[in-house]
């Protein structure tokens, strides 16, 4: 065939060899993105998506791979991210009728940290009983900054997660949450009254006015809760308080520039001074 084409035999087995070597130079580095691929996402509880993963992929490697390949790769290795599966709830309490003013007004994104906090309440089951946790948000970072969790959907509940805070209460002018019964009660009036807090209700029947707690608990119950057996209250509360580190320390958040929260809070400070 050679003598066919005029070209040399010398030429052939060259280009054999070149091509040979590029094609195991081109698997190599395509095992070496999957390895990485792999690892990122079972490092991160499984939940990161196509987005999240090109992001690290940038951080970790300087890697600029496309969101297209990333999904073809992660169909390869047969992962895919939690976010999908279906979610209701298991009941409904009478709504708090106090006449607070929705305050916020879907204001969500305040121009200092611990200016204004957020909460609400979701459920989980414990040994075959419904259990509850309880989270304070700092808008301006989607930072938990408390919690709480327990046996009872009560306004303790509530209180006990105000305790968890380790920041200065004072430094908090609003305080808002959905009408659920459990946020009102005298109680916590007395507490906000303590530290000059405002209060903020939600419309009645508007869950988009508290529209940050809900997605993070929407986060919570994808990212930890679903798929998950918790066979004691002590067995979720060492889950929990790992999945909170993870999620203000490392998580990765698209409404932060895919920084975290304690990331972005730091680099806020260090503009300051």
């Amino acid at each position: 065939m050679c003598t066919v084409l005029q070209i040399a035999r010398s030429t052939f087995y060259y280009e054999t060899s070149v091509s040979v070597e590029k094609a195991h130079q081109k698997a190599q580095a395509e095992q070496e993105l999957k390895d990485e691929l792999w690892a990122i996402f079972h490092e991160n509880r499984r939940v990161y998506g196509t987005r999240k993963l090109k992001k690290e992929l940038a951080n970790r490697k300087k890697w600029v791979i496309s969101r297209r390949r990333i999904g073809r790769l992660m169909a390869s290795l047969g992962i895919q991210s939690k976010y999908a599966l279906p979610s209701y709830k298991p009941m409904v309490t009478p709504p708090n009728e106090a006449t607070y003013r929705n305050v916020l007004n879907r204001q969500f994104n305040p121009a200092a940290k611990n200016a204004v906090l957020v909460s609400d309440l979701t459920y989980v089951k414990v040994g075959g009983r419904w259990n509850y946790i309880c989270f304070l948000l700092d808008l301006y970072n989607r930072e938990i900054v408390g919690y709480s969790l327990g046996e009872r959907k009560d306004a303790a509940l509530v209180q006990r997660a105000f305790a968890s805070v380790k920041g200065d209460l004072g430094a908090v002018k609003l305080f808002h949450t959905d009408r659920g019964s459990e946020f009102k009660n005298t109680g916590i009036d007395a507490l906000l009254k303590t530290h000059q807090i405002e209060r903020s209700l939600s419309q009645k029947g508007t869950p988009y006015d508290n529209a940050v707690a809900e997605a993070t608990f929407k986060i919570l119950k994808t990212e930890l809760i679903n798929g998950m057996c918790f066979d004691t209250l002590n067995q979720l509360a060492l889950e929990l308080f790992d999945y909170v580190n993870w999620y203000n320390h490392v998580r990765l958040h698209s409404s932060l520039g895919y920084t975290s929260p304690v990331t972005y809070r730091n680099a806020a400070l260090k503009k300051v001074v």
